[in-house]
C-alpha cells in the first residue's frame, strides 16, 4: 500500500481550501456530538422526574408534593410548571377584585401553565437546530471537498503528463474521502437528531397531561382523572 496516499496525505498536501473543508467537517462532528451527549442526558434527567409525578398526587399537601418532585437547579419543567400554576392561583386569589369581571381563573391559570410549557419546550429544543444543519449541510460540504480534489488532482496529473491508473486512482480516491467524511458526519447528527425529537414529544406529552391534572386542582382544588371521574372520586390535596 502506498504510503504517500491516504487523509493524512489529503491534508499535509491539500491547498488552503481542502483545509478549510476538512477543519469544518471535524468541527461539525464535534458540535454534533456534544449537542447528542448533552441533550441525551437531558432528556434521561426529564424522563427520571416524570416518574415522580404520580407521587406528587399522593403528597398531604402541595409543599410536600413540589419536594418530591425534586429541584435539580431550576430544571425542572414538572416544578416549574406546579410553581406557576400555584403563583397563578394566587395571583388571582390575591387580586380577585380587579380581575373578576376582565378574566376567569381557569383562563389565568391555563395561560400561566402554557407559558411554562411553552418556556420548557424552548429548553428541550434547543441545539437540535445544529444537529438538523449538520444533518442536511455536512454531506453538501464533503462533496465540495470532493469536487475540489478532484479538480486539483486531474490538473496535477494533465501537468505531469501521465495518465496512468495509478496516477489517476491514489489522488481520485483520496477527493472522495472528503464526501465519506462527509457522510460520517451527517448520519449521527440525523440519528441523534430523530432520537432527541422522539424523547422531547414524550417528555411533553407527560407535561400536558401534569398541566392538566394541575390546572383542574388549582380550579376545582381536586385532581380529576378518567377513571375517577367516572366513580365520581377525586383526589384531594391540600393547597399550601
Amino acid at each position: 500500500m502506498n504510503s504517500n496516499f491516504g487523509l493524512m496525505h489529503v491534508w499535509t498536501q491539500g491547498d488552503w481550501v481542502t483545509r478549510s473543508v476538512f477543519v469544518v467537517l471535524v468541527s461539525m462532528s464535534v458540535a454534533s456530538w456534544l449537542v447528542i451527549i448533552f441533550k441525551a442526558l437531558d432528556v434521561f434527567q426529564a424522563k427520571r422526574l416524570a416518574a415522580r409525578v404520580e407521587s406528587f398526587w399522593h403528597s398531604a399537601d402541595l409543599a410536600d408534593g413540589l419536594s418530591k418532585l425534586g429541584n435539580v437547579d431550576g430544571g425542572n419543567p414538572f416544578r416549574n410548571l406546579a410553581i406557576e400554576g400555584r403563583e397563578a392561583a394566587a395571583h388571582h386569589h390575591a387580586t380577585r377584585a380587579q380581575l373578576h369581571d376582565t378574566l376567569d381563573v381557569s383562563d389565568w391559570i391555563s395561560s400561566a401553565l402554557r407559558h411554562s410549557i411553552d418556556s420548557s419546550t424552548a429548553r428541550l429544543q434547543s441545539g437540535l437546530a445544529i444537529l438538523a444543519s449538520v444533518g442536511s449541510t455536512a454531506p453538501f460540504v464533503g462533496l465540495f471537498g470532493t469536487v475540489w480534489g478532484i479538480y486539483h488532482a486531474l490538473m496535477r496529473i494533465g501537468a505531469s503528463g501521465q495518465a496512468s491508473i495509478d496516477q489517476v486512482a491514489g489522488p481520485i480516491g483520496e477527493a472522495l474521502i472528503m464526501t465519506a467524511l462527509g457522510l460520517a458526519v451527517a448520519i449521527p447528527a440525523v440519528l441523534g437528531y430523530n432520537a432527541l425529537v422522539r424523547g422531547n414529544k414524550d417528555i411533553l406529552s407527560k407535561l400536558n397531561r401534569f398541566a392538566h391534572d394541575l390546572h383542574a386542582y388549582f380550579v376545582t382544588g381536586a385532581r380529576v382523572t378518567v377513571a375517577q371521574a367516572r366513580d365520581g372520586q377525586v383526589v384531594s390535596m391540600k393547597k399550601a
